[in-house]
Order: structure tokens, then C-alpha cells, then sequence
């Protein structure tokens, strides 16, 4: 609850059921009598959202619906799902509209739609005797001033992580 609160629902609750007059109970809360009056109406105690129900928006709700599809699907930036909405199915729409459509909906986060991506279980470098030899070969690019192709040998001790670099063949 708001710090600026008049009523609790347990005070509310007095309210609905009492039977003494509107002022009287208004001067007695310290709150006005139109207060007093809803709080009699309602069958419940508990505030309401002060948002409006039916929201201003310039796409439709079948638009929004494709907006959100596309936000998921494509996994666009704001301003990128701005151009293709603007160009293919609203001409009007605001950045900050489609922002706030975006988050009413749940896709507000781009960061939140990607997925996760799967950390590769690292598992301890085996222990090994010094002398045993990794040979790599890489295949360089052929240049063009080159007749053929040259390759690069390249030998790790697995106990000492020691590189050697071999001559190009």
C-alpha cells in the first residue's frame, strides 16, 4: 500500500459496513464523503489499478499480436522492429509505442528472449609425461604470386604447453 493512504482495507471494510451517515464517517476518517460513498459501493476493499482499461494504442490488437511474433521470432532490436513495423504495418507508430506494446507483452527484454547459450562442460586437461608431441597442420591460403599451396606444422608438448613452429612445406 501507498504511503499516502487515508483508508486500509480494514478501515474500508468498517466503512462498507457501516450504517452511519456518509459526512459522519467522512469526518471521522479524515476523508470526503464521495470517498466514503465508493467505498459503500464496492463489494471489495482492495485497491483497483489506476490505469486506463481500454489503452490508447495506435497498432490493433491483431497488429500487436504479429509485432510480438516477430519480435520473437526475429529476435530484432527496437529500432529495427520500429522500421519493419512502420514500413509493413503501421505508418504511424512511435518508438516509445511499440516499446511500451513490447513490455505489456512480455518481449519488452531482447536480452531475456535469446537463448541461453549452453556452457560446454570443462573437464580438467588430462596429465601427461613430458615428451608426448601434439603435431598440428594448418593449410595456409595459396597467394597468388604462389606456384602451390604451403602448410604450417605445428608441434605442443601436452605436459610443458610448449609451442614449436616447423618450416612451411
Amino acid at each position: 500500500m501507498g504511503s499516502g493512504l487515508r483508508t486500509t482495507p480494514h478501515v474500508r471494510a468498517q466503512i462498507a459496513a457501516s450504517d452511519e451517515p456518509g459526512a459522519v464517517l467522512a469526518r471521522r476518517y479524515g476523508v470526503t464523503a464521495p470517498t466514503i460513498y465508493k467505498w459503500k459501493r464496492r463489494t471489495d476493499v482492495q485497491d483497483r489499478p489506476h490505469t486506463a482499461h481500454r489503452l490508447q494504442t495506435t497498432l490493433s490488437p491483431g497488429q500487436e499480436a504479429i509485432v510480438v511474433y516477430l519480435r520473437q521470432a526475429l529476435l530484432l532490436p527496437l529500432d529495427d522492429l520500429l522500421a519493419v513495423t512502420r514500413a509493413f504495418l503501421c505508418p504511424e507508430v512511435s518508438r516509445s509505442g511499440l516499446d511500451r506494446c513490447l513490455r505489456r507483452h512480455g518481449v519488452g527484454n531482447l536480452r531475456a528472449l535469446r537463448p541461453a547459450p549452453d556452457k560446454a562442460v570443462s573437464k580438467a586437461f588430462k596429465a601427461y609425461v613430458p615428451g608426448f608431441v601434439h603435431i598440428d597442420v594448418k593449410y595456409l591460403p595459396q597467394m597468388a604470386d604462389e606456384a602451390r599451396r604451403r602448410y604450417l606444422f605445428v608441434a605442443i608438448d601436452r605436459a610443458t604447453r610448449s609451442g614449436l613452429r616447423g618450416p612451411e612445406a
